[in-house]
């Protein structure tokens, strides 16, 4: 290993390129293995919030508002039914678990400290969002209490105003990487004010609409028994000037989405790793080709075919592991410092793995550089065990 060590301190522009094709392969190969990775974790993280196997809005939230942009990707909007529905779907056989839930979407204007989704629930009959609240607070929300997403710009005892309203930050919850992480959780008593509010100060167009009287969606867990579908058609045949969706249709689009990326990320990867082992081969290859009358002259002090062998490959190991590990914290740095960027311009839900796993994935992406260094070395030193040491020091590089 001095040899080696030794030969590579002693060619500084061999030695950096080869760390630089090294340290390129390693942050294409993490870089794109953590994106798939992010947007799986991702897209389970947005089903498992969903919760619910039926969502109900008004028929002209699919028509006038665009549903999955709101519920799905967060962009604030909203759009209200009358609270009667509510009642009669309530009613409807197959119904198991039932909640309400408001939406409002606060304005970027002085009525607002920030523009956002602000999504109310009822802590009585809720099972989607209160769950997972309770991660981050255990306590009762009172009116006037809100509990932000973790990407937005406020923390426990600040107070944020919404349409002249002060509310009082009681906790922040945990990273999602859906739109979760930029909306504002309420409960029933102060998302009516809010919405009071804003109709009072025109912020909206739903002029006329009593507050306490309506809901923007309905979450329904259908009854054992009975399928999501059939519960679904029901509530599209029986109730009136309302749309019963189920969620895992909300979000096919977006798995099929994934999928597509995932499998062109991954076919990228291959072929980035591929051309990598080629492109290290060349390199190999190219010096290997340089030093053939070095080698020789080892031949002839006494150093043995697998001795020159040994040498190449401990070169490739020092640069490969140097240049993998390089090129995997550059894009462990990247990943970790852009995600909300990465997030909102690949406009699908994101989320990096854990801290262990995502230092399984880092060592994964070294050892998977490291394996392509590792060959290109080998075929090099097969060849310079083949090599004719007598032609070679005649000047005879045939």
């Amino acid at each position: 290993m001095n040899i080696a060590y030794r030969n590579v301190r002693r060619r500084p522009v061999r030695t950096a390129v080869l760390l630089v094709l090294t340290a390129l392969l390693s942050l294409a190969v993490c870089g794109g293995t953590l994106l798939v990775s992010g947007l799986q974790k991702g897209l389970g993280s947005l089903e498992a919030r969903l919760g619910a196997d039926i969502m109900v809005v008004p028929y002209e939230a699919r028509t006038k508002s665009n549903l999955e942009s709101i519920v799905l990707q967060g962009n604030p909007g909203y759009f209200y039914m009358d609270n009667s529905r509510y009642e009669k779907i309530r009613g409807l056989d197959g119904i198991g678990q039932i909640s309400a839930q408001f939406y409002l979407a606060s304005a970027s204007s002085g009525c607002c400290s920030i523009p956002v989704q602000i999504i109310g629930f009822d802590p009585e009959t809720d099972f989607t969002v209160l769950p997972w609240l309770k991660r981050s607070y255990d306590g009762n929300l009172q009116a006037g209490d809100i509990v932000v997403g973790n990407d937005l710009n406020a923390f426990p005892g600040d107070t944020l105003t919404f349409y002249g309203i002060d509310c009082h930050v009681a906790a922040k919850l945990d990273k999602t990487g859906t739109y979760y992480d930029s909306a504002v959780f309420t409960n029933i008593d102060t998302i009516q004010q809010l919405i009071g509010s804003s109709l009072d100060k025109g912020m909206n167009d739903f002029a006329g609409t009593d507050p306490q009287k309506v809901v923007s969606t309905v979450l329904i867990n259908v009854a054992e028994g009975y399928s999501p579908e059939e519960v679904m058609n029901d509530i599209n045949i029986h109730v009136k000037k309302v749309k019963a969706v189920q969620t895992k249709e909300m979000i096919s689009g977006i798995s099929r989405s994934l999928q597509g990326t995932s499998d062109v990320i991954g076919v990228l990867i291959a072929a980035v790793w591929v051309l990598g082992l080629v492109i290290l081969l060349l390199a190999f290859t190219m010096s290997v080709n340089e030093r053939k009358r070095e080698f020789a002259v080892l031949r002839v002090i006494g150093a043995s075919q697998g001795k020159l062998a040994s040498i190449v490959m401990q070169e490739a190991l020092l640069t490969g592991l140097c240049g993998s590990v390089l090129g995997t914290g550059l894009a462990l740095v990247g990943m970790l410092g852009f995600r909300t960027a990465v997030s909102e311009q690949i406009g699908l839900p994101f989320l990096l793995p854990g801290a262990g796993q995502t230092a399984l994935l880092a060592v994964m992406s070294i050892l998977a550089v490291l394996l392509a260094g590792i060959l290109a070395a080998a075929v090099c030193a097969y060849r310079i065990s083949r090599v004719d040491t007598a032609l070679i020091l005649r000047g005879d590089n045939g």
